[in-house]
């Protein structure tokens, strides 16, 4: 009897420990217990992890997960569109984080791992997100507010130190030299509205549109505001040489570690909005010093 009931409190334990989560696709992902091992095939599901503090349970990473310096001894397991199926299963994950475009990610269910598909886009999805991966790593939910909330007091306080006059400026944003840009619906474009800046892309055209190069030069922004990998392309681009902002070099170039902070949707986005506003105030100050 006493056999018994010890099995049946521990079933009760485990029970109550449980959760389930709902992903991207409104699936739901029961997660029974706290995972221990866990693979992230994204850099912001990484940087959440570790932000909330499980960083040591992390046995695999995208290639392009380098943030904290700590995921950097972790084992590589490819990216997002091209992971390592068999390097990924040898790892024995008891949860592997991906975005919802990860390639693979069917198949490493059907091989029978638990999979949360997670992909942040604005902001209210990085809160949901946030709070999603708190979840399924069995943390108090107290905790995990309070620590968003050090993040969205983070990002506040950064924008409150944009200029006035920095305010009137219409800004392109670039994510990637394919060129895709930071639209009004994207994380980056919401900052922006937040610090009263303009933005050339239309929400309409969804979150990281790829962009014809003819669209920038018709726009004329008075910042533009690209990656490393990007600056040496820009004058090739049809029209880009009449572009007022290139002319007169209002431009603000990212070095990679910089623009990680500015395109992930996660943690570290209080980080990327201290580079955006020290860009267009030091561009709005030499702007105004032009005789």
């Amino acid at each position: 009897m006493r056999e018994l009931w010890l099995c049946l409190l521990g079933w009760v334990a485990l029970s109550a420990s449980a959760t389930t989560v709902l992903d991207d696709r409104q699936q739901a992902v029961h997660i029974p217990t706290a995972p221990q091992r866990i693979v992230s095939l994204l850099p912001s599901l990484t940087e959440t992890v570790c932000v909330l503090g499980r960083c040591e349970r992390l046995v695999g990473v995208d290639r392009y997960s380098n943030w904290p310096a700590s995921v950097r001894s972790v084992p590589v397991v490819g990216g997002g569109l091209d992971p390592s199926i068999e390097r990924i299963v040898s790892l024995k994950p008891d949860l592997v984080l991906a975005a919802g475009s990860t390639r693979g990610a069917e198949r490493l269910e059907a091989l029978g791992l638990k999979v949360l598909r997670l992909e942040p886009r604005n902001h209210a999805d990085a809160q949901r997100v946030f709070n999603v991966v708190g979840q399924a790593l069995h943390l108090p939910a107290g905790d995990v507010q309070r620590a968003w909330q050090r993040i969205e007091a983070d990002v506040t306080a950064g924008v409150g130190g944009l200029s006035p006059a920095a305010r009137s400026m219409r800004v392109y944003v670039e994510v990637s030299p394919t060129p895709h840009g930071a639209s009004e619906s994207s994380f980056i474009g919401e900052t922006l509205q937040r610090m009263g800046v303009g933005n050339i892309l239309p929400g309409r055209l969804g979150p990281f549109p790829q962009v014809n190069p003819e669209f920038v030069v018709l726009a004329q922004p008075d910042v533009i505001l690209v990656g490393d990998s990007s600056r040496e392309g820009l004058l090739k681009r049809p029209g880009w040489s009449r572009l007022l902002a290139v002319q007169q070099q209002r431009l603000c170039v990212l070095t990679p570690s910089e623009s990680d902070m500015l395109v992930r949707a996660g943690p570290r986005m209080a980080e990327g909005v201290r580079l955006m506003v020290a860009c267009l105030n030091r561009v709005s100050a030499a702007k105004a010093a032009r005789p």
